[in-house]
């Protein structure tokens, strides 16, 4: 008779499986990464749970504002960093699901 399949064992992999990404996705969310735009003008620190941590403006831009400006690069600051965040987080746990195809809510 051939070899039956195993459920208890898949069961106990997914359960492992569930484990590791829990532990990588607290370990990212301790993680930041930087974003920035006007070529650092702005810059936006945002954990790996896309929370913005900080943002920087540079003294200059607030020497004579342009309101329009400082605003354009704040969002697109943080979209980087959005960005930037997302990328590390995907590539941590695809590192974990090992290219299974499996997709992780809020990841894209």
């Amino acid at each position: 008779m051939g070899k039956g399949f195993d459920l208890g064992g898949l069961f106990k992999q997914a359960q492992q499986l569930q484990e590791r990404l829990a532990a990588t996705q607290q370990a990212m969310a301790e993680r930041t990464v930087d974003g920035s735009a006007g070529g650092g003008m702005v810059t936006v620190r945002v954990s790996g749970k896309l929370e913005v941590l900080t943002v920087t403006i540079d003294p200059t831009l607030l020497a004579t504002p342009d309101r329009d400006m400082l605003q354009d690069l704040v969002v697109a600051a943080v979209n980087d960093g959005i960005r930037r965040a997302q990328a590390m987080v995907a590539e941590e746990m695809g590192k974990l699901t090992g290219g299974l195809g499996i997709k992780l809510p809020g990841m894209g």
